[in-house]
């Protein structure tokens, strides 16, 4: 069985999927070595007695350890992990155009895994060159068993939501800076995307691109998509703020753990009840254990899922997300999961009210989501397609 790397430390809720994969490889039967990012001077010692004598692969994800780290380049700018001739394994949980800078330096042994098929895509069409692994969506954790959590008729909220906000607002300064002719053509792909919310963000990118400047080549068109990154950012809060603010004004109380949403206005901010705090993994997890129903709003995966729908399943709260290809292909609307329409968002309301007003189909939706997601989709199943490539991986 090969040695793994994985990496603790840095932003938390990559360090908690890195944990909960390194549980369940170690039951695979691989030594697994988690290399602590804010502890680089003494664990990077114990790293390189781990690595002696090869058989090692490293796991990471967003390009840590690869991401220009003095620790982990050597003199002449070449990496640590080249010098022992180690693959570097790279699970990237945004879309590619977020990475364009750290795709164009990579190791020798490099693999890119995406977590949906849409991003897999992308970087067959912009990045040829780079290797892919295995799609790998991203996965859930369960607290407890289903039985040891708490009855759905008990549970103290009707609808929760587990994230942070920053109001699309935010954006403008970014949107403005290069005067109203630029301004005019980011609006034009923000409102295509909020007008079409099943477009895919590089879909409508290129569409735009083209459309202004047909003379781009490949290489240019990728460079024009590295500087809209913020408008992805934008949508994602927009409908964030649009789904919340639908629930609210129509009198469904939401409980949201997450930050900024003191920036949200609404007509009925009596309905929003938040703490205004980050919050790490494990209390995203235990907010989601008090809620009947899970709202989720999807980062832009239009042919992938978040983990957030998987945990919602595993922690006992019944999952109301919107669609994506990959969701509506291994789930059944209300049989394991309720989906709504990002264009539609005016049904949302009558969606909940009628899932909060039948404890039955609730009950049944939420037995069925959570077996699903516990047969499926924890990060115990990703780690055996992990290891089931890395296994082959020479």
């Amino acid at each position: 069985m090969k040695k793994i790397v994985l990496f603790t430390g840095g932003t938390e809720t990559l360090a908690f999927f890195s944990r909960q994969l390194a549980g369940y490889l170690k039951e695979l039967g691989h030594d697994v070595f988690l290399f602590d990012l804010y502890n680089i001077k003494m664990d990077i010692w114990d790293l390189r007695w781990f690595c002696e004598g090869g058989n090692v692969v490293t796991l990471t994800f967003n390009f840590n350890g690869i991401c220009g780290e003095e620790i982990f380049l050597n003199e002449d700018g070449t990496f640590f992990w080249d010098t022992l001739d180690i693959p570097v394994i790279n699970i990237v949980v945004d879309h590619p155009f977020y990475y364009h800078k750290y795709l164009n330096h990579l190791p020798q042994k490099y693999v890119h895994i995406s977590i949906d098929r849409f991003h897999e895509a992308y970087m067959k069409e912009y990045f040829p060159e780079v290797a892919l692994g295995p799609l790998v969506p991203l996965a859930g954790t369960a607290l407890k068993p289903l039985k040891d959590t708490l009855p759905i008729e008990k549970r103290p909220y009707d609808i929760v939501f587990t994230g942070n906000y920053t109001s699309p607002h935010a954006y403008d300064n970014v949107i403005e800076r290069n005067g109203p002719e630029y301004a005019n053509f980011y609006h034009g792909i923000i409102d295509d995307l909020i007008a079409h919310p099943d477009t895919p963000m590089e879909k409508a990118f290129y569409s735009h691109i083209k459309r202004e400047m047909p003379e781009l080549s490949t290489s240019e068109v990728k460079q024009c998509m590295e500087s809209l990154i913020f408008i992805d950012l934008y949508v994602r809060f927009y409908f964030r703020a649009e789904a919340i603010r639908t629930l609210a004004d129509n009198g469904l109380p939401v409980k949201i753990y997450g930050k900024g949403w003191d920036e949200l206005s609404c007509a009925h901010p009596e309905n929003i009840h938040f703490e205004n705090k980050l919050l790490t993994s494990l209390e995203c997890l235990e907010g989601l254990e008090q809620g009947k129903i899970s709202l989720n709003v999807m980062p832009w995966f239009k042919d992938g899922a978040h983990d957030r729908i998987f945990n919602s399943q595993l922690n006992g709260a019944v999952c109301l997300t919107d669609e994506s290809i990959y969701l509506k292909e291994i789930f059944t609307d209300g049989k394991e999961i309720c989906f709504y329409s990002l264009d539609k968002l005016d049904e949302l309301p009558k969606i909940a009210t009628g899932l909060l007003s039948d404890n039955d189909l609730l009950l049944s939706i939420q037995e069925n989501g959570y077996q699903a997601a516990l047969e499926n989709h924890t990060w115990g199943d990703r780690a055996v397609i992990l290891s089931n490539y890395i296994e082959r991986y020479s």
